[in-house]
């Protein structure tokens, strides 16, 4: 292994965790990067106070990151040595990256590394076109190589509980002043050069209804803003999954959140998009009544729809200079 090699991928790892998901794009993340190795650090600015109380949702969003980069540095040809949690006295260090030993990457990992930075949140309805069942299967197996457990709900009788369960949040919350503003802090106006939270051609001014009802985020927050696309055939549910994991530790939330980035980059490999919903599991009795009646007793980490859409969005990312230490 060169030193320059070794470099370029942990170059190319930092740079491609700039393109992970994170609740609201919050990018609540900052790199350390030495000539060995990558410490992957929970920025607690960038912590939704009002309803991420715990740190749940940001782990699980520095959990994508560090499935990025273990996916970019792969790429490059290193099989990625990962510590996660490595030291008790430096709770915000969540991991540490490394390459070992070279090895070349197989039409796997270049399919998920080429879907990094085309991978878009999408937040309405779907097309009418259903996700195969060979996708769906591939994307449990993904999850099941990281520790969760992804479970497509096929009953509509729960499917209409799900979306019950996030409409009767989302109304909770819009009653909240506090929550609002914590929202509003994380949307941005139309023509804004912010290099983090929501766009305004991010999500539709209007969305068309789903049935049942799975209400979007209320971003626009009275402004009128979001995206004038045409969104009247996208009234698709998709298919609704849920991610959970067999424990709710802080390795858990890392183990979570690397599950669901492994599950979304394999998902836009094969054209299938997802639209989240954390609004239930951001009040935690909501949540456990989720975990007891539908989840077998696993912990939920997130709730999402799974389908096919034709609306393209660009996507917008804080450059190096702001999240390298």
């Amino acid at each position: 292994m060169t030193v320059v090699s070794a470099k370029h991928a942990l170059e190319a790892a930092v740079e491609a965790a700039r393109w992970a998901p994170s609740v609201h794009n919050t990018q609540p993340w900052t790199f350390v990067v030495s000539e060995q190795e990558i410490g992957l650090r929970a920025d607690p600015d960038r912590k939704l106070r009002e309803s991420d109380v715990s740190g749940r949702e940001l782990l699980i969003s520095c959990g994508a990151a560090l499935f990025t980069m273990r996916t970019a540095m792969r790429c490059e040809g290193f099989e990625p040595v990962v510590r996660t949690l490595p030291d008790p006295d430096r709770p915000s260090l969540l991991a540490t990256l490394r390459p070992g030993a070279e090895a070349q990457a197989d039409e796997t990992i270049k399919a998920l590394g080429g879907e990094i930075e085309r991978r878009r949140t999408h937040r309405a309805g779907f097309a009418d076109v259903p996700v195969p069942d060979a996708v769906v299967e591939r994307l449990v197996l993904a999850a099941m190589e990281e520790c969760a457990k992804l479970t497509p709900v096929r009953s509509p009788d729960a499917i209409r509980v799900i979306a019950g369960l996030t409409q009767a949040a989302q109304g909770v919350q819009a009653q909240d002043r506090r929550f609002s503003l914590e929202m509003i802090r994380w949307a941005r106006p139309p023509d804004s050069s912010r290099t983090d939270g929501v766009p305004a051609q991010g999500y539709p001014r209007e969305a068309a209804r789903t049935d049942p009802k799975f209400p979007q985020r209320a971003y626009a927050w009275q402004h009128g803003w979001g995206s004038e696309a045409d969104q009247r055939g996208a009234t698709a549910v998709g298919v609704v999954a849920l991610l959970t994991t067999r424990g709710d530790s802080r390795q858990d939330w890392i183990d979570a959140g690397q599950a669901l980035q492994h599950v979304l980059l394999e998902a836009s490999a094969y054209g299938v998009s997802a639209a989240f919903h954390t609004q239930a599991l951001e009040m935690e009795p909501l949540r456990e009544f989720l975990r007891l009646q539908l989840c077998s007793g696993e912990y939920p980490q997130m709730i999402m729809r799974l389908g096919v859409t034709f609306d393209d969005k660009d996507s917008i990312r804080r450059p190096l200079s702001e999240i390298i230490e």
